[in-house]
């Protein structure tokens, strides 16, 4: 399977995979004997490029394809993989050379994940999943297409990037009382509960052709209506009259509309419902096929969170914008300061579409 995957993308990229220009290094590989014969196959590894020095490999960026997929738990046919793929693709890239400079990074800083460290993690891992025993753990990992070296090979490789992260970026981050004040009024919508109500409607639709009006039975129609809202003002239940004389689908459920947000009427519609207390119907309308009736049953007015009781929420928002334009702005230096060298031309120019910078920006894309 996972070759099968590795061997779409590079047929859907249109990678050269065989051209005399792709450079290669041997894989790592156990020692041979020293009984070993004379003449030995040696399987090459491509590179996909490197980045001040350490490479990455096809095989390295099949499997991050692979575990991408397996991630997403979706079932896809033949065609459906090809999109997948290369939906997935240009993201992985990005992420699979960012990681790699900020774990550089990191190593340039002294960064260490500690035998402390590495066994909290992992039983942090292991109670989270409720895998008690080791047999369970092995298990589990085996299902996920890893070992223990492996596992510890990926959590070392994260625990760095997070520590890069946070000293680097998030750590030097501060979130001041204006700043939030003033997100909080350039987006108070966020912190607004719209007005809601719930109708009643009362519809009749004219006999014959709407594309057409046929004068005598748009009168009988409209004389309908108004007998109708005589009978409501008179006393009568509008419950009882939808079910009795409706010609909407809403009859069923005696006309009944919504809850529904006031925002999200029409302009004709809500003047008609904005003198209305609950219990109040609308005069007589037209509507597109005919006339009608509505109700108002309940209204629940607009409701505007204050400052102070939104004060965590704001810093909570304002806090991860900063951190990702920041973090945004930190991966973009380093891949300037780095040594990026493709050895792949269509795994280039997905990089190149995906980290070029925006409009207006000196800075050249590597």
């Amino acid at each position: 399977m996972r070759k099968l995957l590795f061997v779409l993308v590079f047929v859907v990229l249109a990678a050269a995979a065989s051209t005399a220009a792709a450079q290669t290094v041997p894989p790592r590989q156990p020692a041979a004997p020293a009984a070993a014969p004379a003449a030995q196959t040696v399987l090459l590894e491509q590179i996909l490029v490197k980045v001040n020095g350490d490479i990455i490999t096809k095989t390295e960026f099949e499997a991050r394809q692979i575990d991408e997929i397996r991630r997403r738990g979706q079932a896809v046919g033949d065609e459906e993989l090809k999109k997948l793929i290369l939906e997935i693709t240009p993201d992985l890239l990005v992420a699979e050379i960012d990681e790699l400079l900020m774990l550089q990074r990191g190593k340039e800083l002294g960064y260490k994940v500690t035998e402390d460290q590495y066994q909290r993690v992992v039983e942090n891992i292991r109670k989270e999943n409720k895998l008690e025993s080791d047999e369970l753990f092995e298990t589990a990992l085996k299902q996920q297409g890893l070992d223990k070296v492996s596992l510890r090979k990926n959590l070392e490789r994260q625990l760095i990037i997070n520590q890069v992260q946070q000293v680097e970026v998030t750590g030097k981050l501060g979130l001041n009382e204006s700043e939030a004040r003033g997100y909080y009024e350039t987006h108070k919508t966020e912190f607004t509960s719209p007005a809601v109500i719930t109708l009643r409607e009362l519809v009749f639709i004219v006999p014959g052709d709407a594309k057409s009006v046929d004068v005598t039975r748009d009168s009988v129609t409209r004389a309908k209506a108004d007998a109708a809202l005589a009978r409501v003002k008179a006393g009568e239940s509008f419950e009882a009259l939808v079910k009795e004389l409706s010609d909407a689908p809403s009859k069923a459920n005696g006309g009944l509309v919504g809850p529904v947000q006031v925002g999200e009427l029409t302009p004709d519609i809500r003047k008609l419902i904005e003198p209305l207390k609950p219990g109040g119907t609308t005069p007589v309308y037209r509507t597109p096929r005919g006339y009608g009736i509505l109700k108002l049953e309940t209204a629940t007015e607009a409701v505007v969170t204050s400052f102070e009781q939104a004060r965590d929420q704001i810093a909570e928002k304002v806090y991860n914008e900063k951190r990702s334009a920041e973090f945004d702005k930190y991966v973009r230096k380093l891949r300037s300061e780095g040594i990026i060298e493709w050895k792949n031309e269509e795994m280039q120019k997905l990089w190149i579409a995906r980290t070029s910078p925006p409009a207006g920006s000196t800075t050249p894309a590597k």
